[in-house]
């Protein structure tokens, strides 16, 4: 976590958030009892189908570096510098029913691909693999998701579904996955599986 210094004030909010929704978020965070208290949105695994938008509370000193603040009046907004792009267009909205209401958010653009050469390496890896290796993984059921990408540039990867302790993975991961991630990306140094293959009951060679 950062200081609230290297928040970046940014002019243009990207999300569109309801009179409802706010006050409805404004109650939520005066029951914290917090001074100061805000509402953080990123998104993960951006621009792959596995896009999600999160919104989370937001302690004074919890804001990541970079981020963009917005003054709602009520609370500050905070959006993950990086999620900024994909979060144009989304919307936030509460609707009030006899259970208490459902607040929901609309971000059509989380998982539109958006990606280049200045985009970080995270994303760049999941972009490849959910455009160019999962769809050739899928005829199996399997599929890879980056976990985390280490400071020297590795990509630690996990597979599932029928890739899971298939026979069949070192030759996946070091003649398929892996050649093709560093002939994409020629900054990544490397991957490194971190799957138990040892559960081979989904397993599509066994």
């Amino acid at each position: 976590m950062t200081s609230s210094t290297a928040v970046q004030t940014a002019p243009h909010n990207p999300i569109a958030i309801s009179d409802a929704a706010r006050d409805y978020l404004a109650e939520l965070l005066a029951r914290q009892e917090v001074e100061g208290i805000g509402v953080r949105v990123f998104v993960t695994q951006p621009g792959t189908p596995r896009a999600e938008t999160c919104l989370a509370y937001c302690r004074p000193n919890e804001e990541e570096a970079g981020d963009l603040k917005f003054d709602l009046g009520p609370f500050p907004l905070y959006i993950e510098a990086n999620s900024a792009s994909f979060l144009e267009e989304a919307e936030v909205d509460f609707s009030a029913d006899r259970m208490g209401g459902q607040l929901t958010i609309k971000a059509p653009n989380a998982k539109m691909p958006k990606v280049s050469a200045d985009s970080p390496l995270a994303d760049r890896i999941n972009y490849t693999l959910y455009a160019e290796i999962n769809p050739g993984l899928a005829s199996h059921g399997g599929e890879i998701k980056l976990v985390e990408v280490t400071e020297d540039n590795i990509a630690i990867l996990q597979f599932g579904g029928g890739c899971q302790g298939c026979s069949a993975v070192d030759l996946t991961l070091k003649d398929g996955v892996e050649r093709t991630l560093l002939e994409r990306i020629p900054e990544l140094k490397g991957v490194r599986d971190v799957t138990d293959h040892t559960d081979t009951s989904n397993a599509y060679y066994s």
